[in-house]
């Protein structure tokens, strides 16, 4: 009998996490069957592995960030939330008694699907963090699912959060790490870069309405920035449903962008596919000196690892980059996610990494603001020095996936020599 793990998770990024880990599950055992249950979102790293999902799947209106408004729970619940959530929780009840262990990623709505699955199980809750505000704080239920004997192992994002827990008393408590960083290695894709020149990483992310909005911000602030310092290139890590709607997102702005401040668009093809775009401003009275964003959508690696600096609209892409040593500006849009509450979040986070530019959603004075703080960085070596100390600090060791993937089948194996209604493989050597 092939061996079964089900993978339970919480939020969009928590299935990224997930999926690498799952990468690495495979690589090590490759006959290992594997569900996964996405409790929020369409489970679409997951798609990309061909790992079935078991239950049914929606998206929220609120995209999953209601802890930053409660009041968007309204919405999500008007929406059908509760019913959904019980067709998934009777979905996982059913699969999970078909499986030998499970994995959980996520807060304590994740680890509670694990909990009551019946099974064991390893926690990791990566979007927990002692760093927010020195101590994490976790509540009855959720400390009670990580103490029970059915969770095997407990993992965290960062090294500082799984020290503080355990000197809480969580004795099976691991520093984990970003599952992703394990993979986030230049693909040598060609960025069409002067050597000579710096690079600003534009990151909008993933979203696709929102990255949107997001991107019309980084484009007015490009304009300030390039402004102050006319040498700077600039590029932009988008999502391919991102990018397909650039060319739309240039036609639409009929005012601030496309029409008052000139830019201009033109769509370049690769080999097979066009598979980045150049935006491009030839300069107005207002912004005399012309710009061009390159805006690539299989190429977050290499512009991660080549830029200087990062203007930041993202959670985990902007994690990623502050962990290999990238300084980050942050401003906030409308949301759901990306607002000033998570930018302010997220600089607690990573520290002294970032930088978040105003306390609401960005104006044309914190445009400026923001312009004016990333030519200043850009040109401080002792702070660019001391970003890639913080990063090795905050995330690093890197090798995540490996940590968790051989922890849950160490602990599979396990608790399946221990149950005595487990059947055992069939060794067709010994037939």
């Amino acid at each position: 009998m092939s061996q079964r793990l089900l993978y339970i998770s919480n939020g969009h990024g928590e299935d990224n996490h997930s999926a690498h880990v799952i990468r690495t599950l495979r690589a090590i055992r490759p006959d290992l069957e594997i569900g996964a249950l996405p409790i929020v979102g369409e489970g679409n790293d997951y798609h990309k592995l061909n790992v079935p999902i078991i239950g049914p799947t929606y998206t929220l209106p609120s995209g999953g960030f209601t802890f930053m408004n409660r009041l968007r729970l309204i919405n999500d619940i008007r929406a059908g939330l509760l019913t959904m959530t019980w067709k998934q929780f009777q979905a996982m009840k059913q699969y999970a008694s078909q499986v030998d262990f499970v994995a959980a990623t996520g807060d304590a709505v994740g680890q509670a699907f694990a909990y009551l699955s019946g099974k064991p199980f390893v926690s990791f809750i990566s979007p927990l963090s002692s760093t927010y505000e020195g101590t994490l704080n976790v509540d009855f239920i959720l400390w009670n699912i990580l103490k029970s004997e059915r969770c095997r192992a407990v993992f965290t994002r960062d090294a500082y959060t799984a020290e503080d827990l355990r000197q809480q008393g969580l004795e099976k408590i691991h520093f984990g790490g970003i599952p992703a960083l394990d993979r986030l290695k230049p693909t040598g894709k060609d960025l069409q870069l002067a050597d000579d020149e710096q690079m600003v990483a534009l990151l909008p992310g993933s979203r696709t309405a929102e990255a949107v909005e997001n991107l019309k911000l980084e484009m007015q602030l490009v304009l300030k920035v390039a402004q102050l310092n006319p040498g700077l290139q600039f590029r932009a890590a988008l999502v391919p449903s991102v990018l397909a709607e650039v060319e739309a997102l240039t036609q639409s702005l009929q005012g601030r962008i496309a029409r008052t401040q000139g830019w201009q668009y033109e769509q370049c093809s690769g080999d097979r596919q066009a598979d980045w775009v150049r935006l491009s401003h030839p300069g107005t009275d207002d912004y005399p000196h012309p710009v061009e964003i390159l805006c690539y959508s299989d190429a977050f690696s290499d512009i991660a690892y080549r830029c200087n600096l990062v203007i930041g609209m993202a959670g985990l892409a902007v994690n990623h980059a502050m962990a290999i040593g990238k300084p980050i500006v942050q401003i906030a849009g409308q949301g759901p996610q990306f607002t000033y509450a998570f930018a302010e979040a997220q600089q607690r986070l990573l520290g002294l990494s970032v930088q978040t530019i105003g306390k609401r959603a960005a104006t044309p004075e914190i445009l400026q603001e923001a312009a004016h703080c990333v030519v200043k960085t850009l040109d401080d070596a002792s702070y660019l020095q001391a970003c890639e100390e913080n990063g090795r600090q905050r995330f690093g060791p890197f090798g995540a996936s490996a940590r968790i993937a051989n922890s849950i089948l160490k602990h599979m194996d396990e608790a399946i020599a221990a149950d005595p209604t487990h059947s055992p493989a069939v060794d067709l050597g010994q037939l």
